[in-house]
């Protein structure tokens, strides 16, 4: 009876639960690590350690194993036996060569790339309001520049790798999401398509900066690829996120234009006409508010052993800084990876649905009829001694123009996206070493836009109301086996696949005009329109379908882990190429040498040191569709049919507006890159330098025919020996240096010294940035011009003034008139060089977070200060700054055409993020039991800019393109940036 007892009590005692309680450190330092998750494997059972690295957990029994993990450090099992005390040390994981870059169709380790490759991690990423993924790698990889085009919610974000190398075809990279190449047309409206992401459920971004990392991508690789992927659930432990932040947003650096009291006395100073209305007016601050942005996000995951799952719901409601602007974006996504048949067969499903309805105010951008005074325009040059509003409080009506205030109520543009991401990715384990995957993906957007304009008595205009219908459809089917083989000395990874890849794009508009004046607004109720008439109204739309066809394989070997080899080919065909090219074949090698591993270096100071290079080819298709078609027009005019007498009486018949071109064919992009990784000090310091020169060639443009005799008058090919050359250095730094008392220090930078040339151009200037304003139209700023860098700006060079105050410019040829022909190469938008600064502090709870960024050796050219601020203007009683005045000298007579007079230093220097962070101990408060983690943070957003600029912001590019031809650095009316402060609270139960 006794034993029977006894037997009982063990058994008692075996199957109770346990309390495990301890700390978790840096094996390095001691320093506790917070946050550090605590699972019980094998089940969702979890807890994160507090402010001090303690924790505390109930296991089943003695037999259970606790998984400790912290971002950085190697994780560890730790078996709990008889133990109810546990105290960890974890080893940080040494240097970023050791973490998972994610490839075109894989994954490895930064340590096993013989590319150049740089893996941008979630606890890295930037801070703030964000938009779009590319705002969250600002400034955090060398060699890429992301430039902010606009400070209005939403906007287009521009981002080039390794500079631009193309007239008509763009510089934007390609973006692959969790696998799905992303179509760079828009999806409606003038806002960035990859805005329906919400940041929050992005777990990396991994950019692949040179051909022998994107030429798996072929003929989509030639500006570099991105690739986004999103968070993932995790086997054994089960979270739940709740996050929320409130920010507050001001213009960051309005433009000092006169007050009301300077303007009369500069006014009257020039002998103008004074139009004193005795008020004192600051209209920029009138259209402008002080903009609230809310941002909450809930994300739950975790899984078991065959099961994993992530899900979020996010909302996001910014308001723009200018008046009638803002940003409402509501997203959800749920990622689902589940393991069958004994772990042979693992099918992963990804799904993000969003919807973004974005405001604009009335811009210089607008398509909207009726007033068409841009908002930012009218705000800069209104005279301020008209008051804002009369007497009862309404906005003041005044003769001679029309009040920023009133076509702020009368104005609305207004974009409603809704679009549907999916993919299912069943892989099938054929054999242990043998893997076949297929991926079938959908990307699916809809769009309206509608420009209403109100109508109105005073002033007098009649209501309209202008809608675009937009369809863009995506869908992937890919199929590819990838074959592994581990032998002793030898290890090779081989890939070999097949792509299908179909773009559907439709736009349909219509309009109405004369809508009476009542409280329905036209967008609501379009049958109250009275004009219908085609000339007013005439219907349009197209639609356009694109396929790409592709093969593509990859070979990685490596020999005795430190002798890397890595070969690429693909073969893309496209629809969009003529006949006898429709397929291009873009191949790629690249070697690795890991020194650290060689025995004479082994007692070196080196933790990890390799070199590498490549070469590769990858293309270009970032044309418009079916240019290699002949295209038809039965208009009857002089330029498009022909006279059979020698009258002016033309016969209607069919004639040609664009020749047929069946030899066009991709651009292609030829790199070659020499690279050295390394660590030092067991990791504390490490980075890469990389030497890297992209050529591009078979030029797409659109050129006039060397025969005078043709029916159109142009036509599409590839320019024979015309090249791009982008050649340069780059440089990636980081130190971490960690004290025994619990004090953190990390600093990383990276530098780009690059050079970008046009060569072999057909023609002396390809021109392009077409200038905005009064007495601009038809004047351009940019030229391609032969041994000089893409978005060079070709003007008159300013030399001052004559004794009469006119503008006086330089004679080139000498042949004593001042004509286009005197034009000159005055400096580029691009810049030379690239610097970039980020720097945490951490010590206990606390951390803190420096993010600079800077560019210099470019310039812009400011065609807001060329239309408004000169001295003409301002004698006619309209504002300026001083600028308008800074040459006494100057006739109130002078005009002010396009010339290096507005051409302006575009180099800055800015704070662009400056964060603190508090983690709060949950225990502190009491709540433990159900809180795991607390942390508080307040963001200062683009704190400070240092720059010579004195236009709204030195980061600045307005589309001016003509005929698709790209612009760079150009200045119109651009949309402030904002100063923002931002206030977070995110808790993890």
């Amino acid at each position: 009876m006794p034993d029977v007892q006894s037997n009982k009590a063990l058994r008692s005692a075996t199957v109770a639960d346990i309390t495990v309680t301890g700390r978790v450190t840096d094996a390095t330092t001691n320093e506790a690590l917070a946050g550090c998750s605590v699972v019980l494997k094998g089940t969702q059972r979890g807890t994160t350690t507090d402010a001090n690295g303690n924790y505390r957990i109930v296991v089943p029994n003695a037999n259970a194993t606790l998984v400790f993990g912290f971002i950085g450090f190697v994780s560890q099992e730790v078996p709990v036996g008889s133990q109810t005390t546990i105290n960890v040390s974890l080893k940080s994981s040494a240097s970023d060569l050791n973490q998972v870059v994610v490839i075109g169709y894989g994954s490895t380790t930064k340590r096993d790339m013989t590319g150049s490759v740089k893996s941008i991690k979630s606890g890295e990423f930037n801070r703030g309001i964000i938009n779009s993924p590319e705002q969250l790698i600002q400034g955090k990889v060398a060699g890429v520049n992301v430039t902010s085009a606009s400070g209005e919610p939403g906007s287009a974000q521009n981002i080039t790798i390794r500079g631009p190398g193309g007239v008509r075809t763009g510089s934007t990279p390609l973006f692959v999401l969790d696998g799905i190449p992303l179509d760079n047309s828009s999806t409606g409206g003038a806002t960035n398509p990859l805005t329906f992401l919400n940041p929050q459920d992005i777990e990396s971004v991994d950019v692949l900066k040179d051909a022998s990392a994107t030429a798996i991508y072929g003929a989509r690789g030639a500006n570099g690829v991105v690739l986004i992927t999103t968070k993932k659930g995790k086997s054994g432990s089960a979270t739940f996120n709740l996050s929320a932040n409130w920010g507050i947003s001001k213009i960051a650096r309005p433009l000092k234009v006169f007050s009301a009291d300077e303007f009369r006395q500069q006014v009257t100073a020039l002998g103008g006409v004074l139009d004193d209305k005795g008020g004192s007016t600051d209209w920029q601050k009138e259209v402008s508010q002080t903009a609230l942005t809310q941002n909450y996000n809930l994300s739950f995951s975790g899984g078991a052993e065959k099961l994993t799952y992530y899900g979020s719901f996010g909302v996001q409601d910014q308001q723009g800084v200018i008046k009638n602007s803002s940003l409402k974006r509501y997203t959800g996504r749920v990622n689902v990876s589940q393991r069958f048949l004994e772990d042979r067969l693992t099918v992963d499903v990804n799904l993000t649905a969003s919807n973004t309805v974005n405001q604009r105010p009335p811009s210089g951008g607008s398509l909207s009829s009726g007033v068409g005074v841009a908002i930012i325009g009218a705000a800069i040059s209104t005279n301020p001694t008209y008051p804002a509003y009369d007497a009862d409080g309404n906005p003041y009506q005044y003769q001679g123009g029309v009040n920023p205030l009133i076509t702020l109520k009368l104005e609305k543009d207004i974009t409603t996206v809704n679009r549907v991401v999916g993919s299912i990715s069943p892989s099938f384990k054929i054999l242990p070493s043998l893997v076949y995957k297929l991926n079938l993906g959908v990307d699916n957007s809809s769009s309206v836009r509608d420009f209403q304009s109100l109508a109105n008595a005073v002033p007098q205009q009649d209501g309209r109301l202008q809608s675009i219908y937009m369809t863009n459809r995506n869908t992937l089917i890919e199929n590819y086996f990838t074959y592994t083989l581990n032998q002793s000395n030898h290890n090779l990874t081989a890939l070999v696949g097949h792509s299908y890849q179909k773009f559907f794009i439709q736009n349909r508009e219509w309009s109405i005009n004369k809508f009476p004046i009542t409280p329905v607004e036209p967008i609501y109720n379009p049958s109250l329109g009275q004009d219908l008439t085609l000339a007013n109204n005439r219907p349009a739309g197209y639609a356009i379908e694109n396929e790409l066809q592709s093969f593509f394989g990859r070979v990685n070997y490596q020999f005795r882990d430190k002798y890397l080899l890595t070969a690429t080919v693909r073969a893309d065909g496209s629809s969009k190429f003529g006949g006898n090219n429709k397929y291009g074949v873009f191949p790629s090698v690249s070697a690795g040498w890991r020194l650290s591993d060689e025995a004479f270096l082994k007692s070196g100071p080196f933790t990890e040191l390799k070199l590498r290079a490549g070469w590769g080819q990858t293309g270009n298709q970032e044309i418009p569709a079916k240019i290699t078609q002949a295209l038809y027009t039965a208009q009857v005019s002089g330029t498009t049919s022909y006279p059979l007498d020698n009258t002016t009486s033309y016969p209607a018949g069919i004639s040609y507006t664009r020749l047929a071109n069946p030899d066009i064919q991709w651009e292609v992009s030829s790199q070659t890159d020499a690279g050295l990784d390394f660590a030092l000090f067991n990791g504390a310091l490490s980075g890469s330098v990389d030497y890297f020169r992209k050529v591009s060639n078979k030029i797409l443009l659109e050129v006039i025919p060397a025969d005078p005799i043709q029916p159109a008058a142009t036509y599409w090919t590839n320019v024979p020996n015309m090249s791009i050359t982008n050649q340069g250095i780059e440089l990636d730094l980081n130190y971490r240096y960690a004290s025994q008392s619990g004090f953190r220090f990390d600093i990383g930078g990276n530098v780009t010294f690059i050079k970008n040339v046009v060569r072999n151009s057909p023609y002396s200037v390809i021109t392009s940035g077409s200038a905005q304003g009064s007495g601009l139209t038809s004047a351009t700023v940019n030229g391609y011009i032969n041994d000089q860098p893409i978005g060079t700006f070709f003007l008159k060079e300013f030399t001052g003034f004559d004794d009469k105050g006119i503008s006086t410019y330089r004679d080139v040829d000498g042949d004593g008139i001042v004509t286009d022909k005197d034009r000159i190469a005055a400096g580029s938008a691009l810049p030379t060089k690239q610097y970039n600064i980020n720097t945490s502090l951490a010590y206990k709870g606390f951390d803190l977070v420096f993010n600079f960024n800077g560019v210099s050796g470019n310039k812009v050219y400011d065609n807001t200060a060329n239309s408004n601020f000169y001295k003409l203007r301002l004698s006619k009683g309209l504002n300026t700054t001083a600028e308008a005045i800074q040459y006494p000298n100057e006739s109130i007579n002078n005009s002010a055409p396009v010339s290096t007079r507005f051409l302006k230093n575009g180099s800055f220097f800015r704070l662009n993020n400056l964060a603190l962070g508090y983690n709060l101990s949950p225990k502190l408060l009491g709540i433990n039991r159900w809180v795991n983690a607390i942390r508080l943070s307040v963001t200062g957003q683009n704190v400070f800019v240092i720059t010579n600029y004195d236009g709204y912001d030195p980061e600045v590019n307005n589309d001016r393109n003509i005929n698709g031809i790209s612009s760079y650095g150009i200045d119109y009316l651009s949309y402030p940036k904002a100063r923002s402060v931002i206030f977070g609270l995110n808790l993890t139960f």
